[in-house]
């Protein structure tokens, strides 16, 4: 008898699904909250593990050093806010580095660049000498740290020269600029902000300074509302122009999350932690910090310019042959990143109460870039978020923390660092090869 031909039969509509699940972010795929719920299980089986391991790796640093702390004071609410104030160098810093990361490149100048900025406001509101008002001094400080990463960000991309010399130039420069600023004024090298003047006082207490408890409660709760009904009605528009949105489930999610981190947040922070008198209330670094993520996120997650940025770090020529200016992208994200890392090194003179030589460039912008490939950011270009940033910073300042409640040496403080470091990068290199072979595999 002979044999029967089995007709040419059409592509598996499953299969397709399956591997858009895999090569596609949820959201894209998704049409209700189950659907997404399994395209992100699908994601994280071929690799693409997203801020798990982060989160996984925040718990466990919670847990560890709640059990093994003096008194378990880790979590207590006076450590906590702590913890927050300590990370938010880090934090911002890391915000300002993903800009670079996302090309696939590196600035290396983040750390006295922005102390540079540092100097520039702490100099500039000295009533001794020029007497500017708080904000004017700010605003010339982040000013004059994206002009500096505007004119590396040129060099970069009109000259062709590789973002890790331009920047390890930037490095050594201005450290010494940061030296010069310092002695611009009657201060031998050490202006501070711990003065009685108004003026002053806001910067010195952009760090310690604190919310009142009432008002940080109204604020939160205006907060949450303002970012639910963006998403909502952001979602729906979307929805109703026939373009792709995440599932409603999903965006109830998110608020539901933001809710509740906000709670918790303001709930800790209105505990009163002194030990003698009263002090409560939402420091106002949160805010500053928060403020800088939403600002980021919506420029990368919902503009066409964030959008320009992942096309050049997935694949840079393929972006240029799409009509993408790719110089000009760059350029900004480089003049961006050392403006952030202005925000940051501001924040770190009002924590330390002025600026000096003493501050550790270097160590910053390793940290820097630490705290944004832990959180989840890829050294490769092409993937990562500005809440990688935020969270990268809090493992790193969690260990600092814990181990400082020890009472252990800095030098093991490093190791421990240097090593979740090495395990984040693994887990990175891993995942890409292993979401490279299911590619492979599907072709």
């Amino acid at each position: 008898m002979a044999r029967i031909e089995a007709p040419d039969l059409p592509p598996d509509p499953t299969a397709a699904v399956e591997a858009a699940a895999v090569e596609i972010p949820p959201e894209l795929v998704a049409q209700t909250f189950g659907e997404y719920a399994r395209a992100y299980a699908a994601r994280i089986r071929n690799g693409e593990s997203g801020v798990l391991p982060v989160v996984a790796g925040l718990v466990a640093i919670m847990v560890v050093f709640e059990v093994i702390s003096p008194n378990h004071v880790f979590l207590s609410a006076g450590n906590l806010v702590n913890l927050f104030q300590q990370s938010a160098v880090f934090m911002v810093l890391a915000m300002a580095e993903t800009f670079a990361l996302l090309l696939g490149e590196i600035d290396l100048s983040v750390g006295f660049v922005g102390a540079c900025g540092g100097v520039i406001a702490v100099q500039l509101v000295q009533p001794a000498t020029t007497k500017w008002p708080w904000w004017a001094a700010i605003l010339a400080a982040l000013a004059f740290c994206a002009a500096v990463g505007a004119l590396q960000g040129t060099i970069i991309t009109r000259l062709g020269i590789p973002s890790f010399i331009v920047t390890l130039a930037g490095f050594l420069i201005f450290n010494g600029v940061m030296l010069i600023l310092l002695l611009l004024g009657p201060f031998s090298g050490y202006p501070n902000l711990n003065i009685q003047d108004p003026n002053v006082q806001v910067l010195f207490n952009l760090m310690a300074g604190t919310i009142d408890p009432t008002v940080s409660w109204i604020a939160m709760a205006i907060m949450v509302l303002g970012l639910g009904v963006f998403l909502w009605f952001g979602d729906q528009r979307r929805r109703k122009s026939g373009l792709v949105a995440p599932p409603v489930g999903l965006t109830v999610l998110k608020i539901a999350l933001i809710a509740g981190a906000g709670i918790v947040v303001v709930a800790i922070s209105d505990i009163n932690r002194a030990n003698f008198g009263t002090l409560a209330g939402v420091p106002w670094v949160v805010p500053i910090v928060l403020f800088v993520l939403g600002a980021w996120t919506i420029l990368l997650e919902r503009t066409k310019y964030g959008r320009y940025v992942y096309a050049i770090g997935g694949n840079a020529e393929a972006a240029r042959r799409a009509g993408i200016n790719v110089a000009l992208i760059r350029t900004v994200a480089f003049a961006l990143c050392s403006m952030t890392a202005g925000i940051g090194l501001i924040l770190y003179a009002s924590y330390i109460g002025g600026m000096s030589n003493n501050v550790q460039g270097g160590q910053y912008v390793l940290f820097a870039v630490a705290a944004a490939v832990i959180g989840g950011t890829s050294l490769f270009g092409g993937r990562g978020k500005v809440i990688h940033g935020v969270l990268g910073g809090l493992v790193i300042g969690g260990i600092y923390n814990g181990m400082y409640l020890q009472g252990l040496d800095v030098q093991r403080i490093f190791i421990v660092t240097g090593l979740v470091l090495l395990a984040a990068v693994s887990i990175d290199a891993l995942s890409r090869r292993a979401a490279s072979a299911g590619s492979s595999a599907r072709v």
